[in-house]
């Protein structure tokens, strides 16, 4: 990514062409929200016509300084068939033109908006949760630590998919999997010094989650790993504490994928499976909400 630069690697991701037979919405719309900055995109797909549907609030990933509603509305779409909820799908601000904590700022402004207009959305605000995929693990883990600190929005769930929690570069998995496809540990580098924006280390847990030093209280969690990721023990070790903070968890590692398989499910059979069981697992907690 270093080498091709910014620009080139945002512009090869959102030229690139969506998958035929994508799951059938009953509804795609697009809505724009004030945000703290200027208005945020939302694209709201809706895959029933149930007016108290559960709702997700999705932050797609591209390590805070890439992606869209349009390049990412494959994994979108595909977690509203699974889950069966609305999936709320976030174009927050990217880095380095926004630097932080725009992207949160965003994340955060969105959820709060969503939660406060459900009857206008036709979705039930009592079966909210946060999703992300890598920079958007990051900012759904952050939202779920606001949200508990702040004392709302409930959050009935929060799913983790490659999450980028922390910023240690002495985990194993960094250096095991540095050359590994898609992304090795110098995009690793390249993305973390763009999100930075100039702005300094991160030293908020509504930056980097792993700095939180207490995680209990929070919403069940769903947390997906890729065996083959750089980053896989950030993840796997943020479920670790969440397990021993008494915060329900469930953590899968998928063996032989790489970082960013979710966005490229259609094409991986491990992949679309580990889609569909991210998708069953929301669907039983939105069946069976858990009190906490």
């Amino acid at each position: 990514m270093r080498e091709r630069g910014i620009e080139a690697v945002r512009a090869a991701l959102e030229a690139a062409l969506h998958p035929p037979a994508l799951p059938v919405m009953v509804a795609t719309e697009d809505h724009v929200i004030p945000g703290p900055q200027g208005d945020i995109p939302l694209r709201v797909h809706r895959p029933t016509t149930d007016d108290r549907a559960p709702v997700i609030v999705y932050f797609h990933g591209g390590g805070m300084c890439m992606g869209s509603n349009h390049s990412f509305e494959p994994l979108a779409r595909h977690l509203a068939h699974h889950s069966g909820a609305v999936v709320v799908a976030v174009e927050y601000r990217l880095a380095p033109e926004a630097p932080p904590p725009a992207q949160f700022d965003d994340a955060w402004a969105a959820t709060t908006w969503v939660a406060e207009h459900a009857e206008q959305l036709r979705v039930d605000p009592a079966r909210l949760a946060v999703v992300g995929d890598s920079a958007g693990g990051t900012l759904a883990a952050a939202v779920a630590l606001a949200a508990r600190d702040r004392g709302e929005p409930a959050l009935a769930c929060q799913v983790l998919i490659y999450p980028g929690v922390d910023r240690d570069l002495a985990a194993a998995s960094i250096t095991r999997y540095a050359g590994a496809p898609i992304l090795g540990r110098d995009d690793v580098l390249y993305l973390n010094e763009l999100a930075d924006a100039g702005q300094g280390l991160p030293d908020s847990p509504y930056r980097i989650p792993a700095y939180a030093a207490d995680l209990s209280g929070l919403p069940p969690a769903i947390v997906v790993t890729a065996e083959c990721d750089p980053i896989r023990d950030w993840g796997e070790r943020y479920a670790e504490r969440l397990r021993d903070a008494r915060v329900q968890t469930t953590v899968t590692r998928y063996p032989g994928l790489f970082h960013g398989f979710a966005l490229q499910s259609d094409y991986l059979a491990r992949g679309r499976l580990a889609v569909a069981e991210t998708g069953a697992l929301l669907r039983a907690k939105f069946a069976h909400p858990l009190p906490f």
